[in-house]
């Protein structure tokens, strides 16, 4: 489970990863000029719902499932290797994980 700290640092990645000032996600997503910036700066009392995250994450570009991956930074290799394994017979997926055991 994520805690409020790495959502928001997420936040940055995501926001950072698709070219966007604070000032223009906010504008995206409907919000006050300084709402990403305010999420940002980690004030204690200021989160974001639901619905504004999810915002959030479709006008950056990104996924639900790519932000809550377990690891973000690895997040796009490892669905590579997955999209991969699923055009693969099951003789060659099991050489790869018993060559992943090794």
């Amino acid at each position: 489970m994520l805690t409020k700290e790495e959502i928001v640092t997420r936040i940055g990645i995501i926001r950072s990863k698709a070219g966007l000032s604070a000032r223009e996600l906010s504008l995206r997503i409907g919000k006050n000029s300084a709402y990403i910036s305010r999420l940002e700066s980690k004030n204690d009392s200021f989160e974001p719902s639901i619905s504004a995250l999810l915002e959030i994450i479709e006008a950056c570009g990104s996924t639900p499932s790519e932000f809550f991956y377990y690891d973000i930074s690895t997040y796009s290799a490892d669905q590579e290797l997955i999209d991969m394994l699923k055009t693969t017979t099951q003789i060659k997926k099991e050489s790869i994980k018993n060559l992943l055991k090794m």
